[in-house]
Parts: structure tokens; sequence; C-alpha cells
């Protein structure tokens, strides 16, 4: 038989009213989430075309649908910089490109603030295929010659991977605003 202080289905102590979530874990675990999505350039995965989606990108976008506001419109510069670090491309190119991103999730949010997942995905989905048709450019800009058509294996897993990237947006956001600090 529990004890007055214990949950009748587990073994740890209630939660109690007077609990608020680690503000150092709310604010870092976006960031967090975002920066280890932009690392999936250093899986060894071996391609003759580009297969991969833009994790990184993708967890960006499913934050910016599951929480406007969350990150600052600046943010797209910094997390941007970190993703041109791994990912390969022209210094500068996702730095603008998610910059960009983010004013335009934050300028579609403001007209449409009530949608459904169908109209979130379709965003995403024109969003990831602008993104990564733009990068494509910025590549070919500084020497590349690929053509569009290597891109579209691409865009078509970065799409049909967005509701799996929007859902583990949705678990880290759980876990991130789970109360633990007293107040």
């Amino acid at each position: 038989m529990p004890g007055p202080y214990l949950d009748e289905r587990h073994d740890f102590p209630r939660q109690r009213i007077n609990r608020a979530p680690s503000p150092v874990l709310a604010v870092v675990m976006p960031w967090l989430l975002v920066m280890l999505g932009s690392l999936a350039p250093l899986l060894p995965l071996i391609a003759s075309a580009p297969v991969v989606p833009p994790l990184g990108f993708l967890f960006l976008m499913a934050w910016q649908q599951l929480r406007p506001g969350l990150f600052p419109v600046w943010a797209g510069l910094p997390l941007g910089l970190f993703d041109d670090l791994f990912s390969g491309q022209p210094l500068g190119s996702a730095m603008a490109l998610w910059s960009v991103a983010v004013i335009g999730m934050d300028y579609f949010e403001a007209r449409f603030p009530w949608r459904g997942f169908a109209l979130d995905w379709l965003l995403a989905a024109v969003v990831i295929a602008a993104y990564l048709a733009a990068s494509l450019y910025v590549a070919n800009l500084a020497g590349g010659s690929a053509p569009l058509r290597v891109l579209l294996p691409q865009i078509a897993v970065a799409i049909l991977t967005y509701p799996l990237a929007a859902r583990s947006v949705g678990a880290v956001d759980r876990f991130r605003l789970i109360p633990v600090r007293a107040v």
C-alpha cells in the first residue's frame, strides 16, 4: 500500500502543484535539437546523390509551427552557421536561407494563426522544397554543376520525413516542459 506522498501506480512522489519546468531545459532543448539535427551529414551513409533530409532544418520548421515565437527571428543566423559548418554547403548559405525561412514562417503565422496538420505539412513541404532548391542554386554558384533533378529524391524524403520530425519535436517539447523545479 503506497504512502500518502506516493502515487498509487508508481513509486515516485506525486507532482505537487508548486512545480515548474526548468528554465534552462525549456530554453536550451529546442536549440540543441536543431543543432543535433544539423549533425546528420556526419552519419556514415554512402550514396551517389543527396538522400538524407536536412534534419536540422526540419526540426527548425517543426519548432516554428509547434511553438511560434519560441525562437527569436534572428535564430536562423546562428543555427544556419552551425549547419553550414557541418553540411558542406558554402559558408553563409544556410545562414541566409534559414533566416529567410524563419521570417517567412513568422509572417505566415501572423496571417494564419489557426491551422491544421495538413496545412502545416503543406507549408513545410513548400518551404523545404524551396530551401533545398535554393541550397542547390547557391552551391552551383559556388562552383557546383548539379541539375535540379538530383534533388528530387531528397525533397521527397524530406517532405515524407517531416511528420516524424514534427512528432519528435512534440516529444521533446513535452520533455522540456516537465515540472521539475519547486516554485
